[in-house]
């Protein structure tokens, strides 16, 4: 069975734990209300998508 000679050190650990970090998904705004949201989906604000509205929101129901 292989066992290591050595301690791993912290520097060598943390070096090769650089690359565990989050994603940021991409985000763009929307051309009709300025806010961002998700590449290729609806917006969350107004409702649009394409150029198109494609969803009621709460405050259009109002």
């Amino acid at each position: 069975m292989a066992v290591p000679k050595r301690k791993t050190s912290k520097q060598r650990k943390r070096k090769r734990r650089t690359h565990y970090k989050l994603e940021v998904p991409g985000m763009v705004t929307c051309p009709n209300c300025g806010e961002y949201r998700k590449s290729h989906h609806v917006c969350p604000s107004c409702g649009y998508y394409d150029g198109q509205d494609v969803m009621s929101t709460n405050e259009d129901a109002e």
